[in-house]
């Protein structure tokens, strides 16, 4: 089926905000006393939703982080956004070359999604096209969001091609019935193949592949 549709996974796709975040929730759990390798936090965590992230770091402190855990982790991340955050290298030039209408459905609360696309001036081509799963209650790898975003933006799904870096991510657009695009590095390539996605390695690959 041609594309009709672009439909975005934000973080560690569209905004390189995967290491930048896992280092704040390291550094904050160090707080509690739970020591977690930056490369661990970001292979257990990417594209997992808050309330399992929790869970695991209960489970692993053997105790409940405090009722605001979440509240003061999401502001240092967007503290350390704020500071730090940059686009995926050639996701602007890519952008500039795709002809297809695109948005971004992630599964982070929408102030957390524009804050990234705005620090990073992607803002202006996504505004008003974008979805979160806190606005369905459904998280990946259920296929609920790639559906709310493809119905809202008027294309069946079998039209639509998704843009993931996630093992969740692209469970949930096979699932949805979609094309996935597997946004990794070699030594991952086999995690998003295994589970339906085409992958590449570079952004600047993305308009060809569409």
């Amino acid at each position: 089926m041609p594309t009709e549709l672009v439909i975005f996974d934000c973080d560690g796709v569209l905004v390189d905000s995967e290491t930048l975040s896992n280092r704040v929730l390291v550094q904050f759990v160090a707080e509690f006393g739970l020591a977690l390798e930056l490369e661990e936090a970001i292979l257990l965590f990417k594209g997992c939703k808050m309330a399992d992230c929790v869970n695991f770091i209960e489970q692993r402190l053997e105790q409940k982080l405090p009722p605001d855990f979440v509240t003061q982790l999401r502001v240092r991340t967007a503290e350390a956004f704020e500071r730090e955050l940059l686009s995926v290298e050639g996701i602007e030039a890519s952008l500039d070359k795709i002809n297809l209408p695109i948005c971004v459905a992630s599964s982070g609360p929408p102030e957390k999604i524009k804050l990234a696309l705005r620090v990073t001036n992607l803002l202006p081509r996504f505004e008003g096209r974008i979805f979160s799963s806190y606005e369905i209650g459904s998280w990946k790898p259920a296929p609920d969001l790639f559906l709310y975003a493809a119905k809202n933006m008027g294309v069946q799904a079998a039209y639509c091609t998704v843009v993931e870096d996630s093992v969740l991510g692209v469970r949930a657009g096979v699932a949805a019935g979609m094309k996935v695009l597997g946004y990794t590095n070699p030594s991952e390539a086999s995690l998003l193949e295994d589970c339906g996605a085409r992958v590449f390695y570079s952004m600047y690959q993305l308009p060809s592949l569409l």
